[in-house]
């Protein structure tokens, strides 16, 4: 399933702002389930859990918080520096380097940026094994964020008024629904990353996230040929 867009759609686009996890590198690659381990680790230490009630309450958190690493420090006081090092502890060698992607974005007009709930140097070593890394003005982690991560509205305003980002003129890439809902708000046109051979039905793509199918403007499950495509039709 991949929806191609109407590139005139995107001619006023002068800020291209990307999620990093599950977005940039695509879900297939399972780089995120090493994190989502390490963190059901970190919890099961930290409270002395069996797995099993760790990871349920690692979920409850993320559902609650937003983050797991928000629920923590809002529950349990940690240390947010020690956590953000041992989850992003990972094997990168996973991803494949993807040229197709990487042209496609250096060939956008204007700005591009990471904007994602994790910390920069898991984004820096994620986009620099895509061959990507640099290709990117800036990226806009959960330290800049102040620890508060997305959907909070107030995350997006620090990340536009850092960046003097005007909702119009930007496009947010993200593969959670719910985190469109403020870019949407703020004029931002929006595209939802959904994995590859994700058939449902238009309506069924939300079924995690169904109070947000009006914050999504587009949908695609192959972000190299969505990119690619913009590219070539404003040529």
């Amino acid at each position: 399933m991949t929806e191609l867009p109407d590139p005139t759609r995107f001619a006023h686009v002068t800020d291209w702002v990307f999620d990093l996890d599950n977005t940039l590198y695509p879900h297939h690659s399972n780089l995120f389930a090493q994190i989502d381990v390490r963190m059901t680790a970190y919890v099961q230490e930290l409270l002395t859990l069996p797995r099993d009630e760790a990871r349920k309450l690692q979920k409850e958190l993320y559902l609650e918080y937003g983050t797991t690493l928000n629920g923590l420090m809002k529950r349990y006081n940690i240390d947010p520096d020690d956590f953000l090092m041992r989850v992003h502890d990972i094997d990168y060698s996973w991803l494949v380097p993807d040229p197709v992607l990487g042209a496609a974005i250096r060939q956008l007009p204007g700005r591009k940026f990471i904007f994602t709930n994790g910390n920069r140097g898991h984004a820096e070593r994620a986009a620099r094994q895509l061959g990507i890394l640099e290709d990117f003005d800036d990226i806009f982690d959960i330290v800049a964020a102040g620890l508060t991560p997305k959907p909070a509205r107030q995350t997006y305003e620090k990340f536009a008024s850092l960046h003097a980002v005007t909702g119009h003129n930007t496009v947010m890439f993200e593969d959670l629904a719910r985190n469109l809902a403020v870019p949407k708000a703020l004029g931002m046109t929006t595209v939802l990353i959904v994995p590859r051979n994700f058939e449902p039905t238009f309506s069924e793509i939300w079924e995690s996230d169904p109070d947000n199918e009006d914050d999504v403007d587009f949908v695609t499950d192959d972000l190299a040929s969505f990119l690619s495509a913009i590219v070539e039709g404003q040529a």
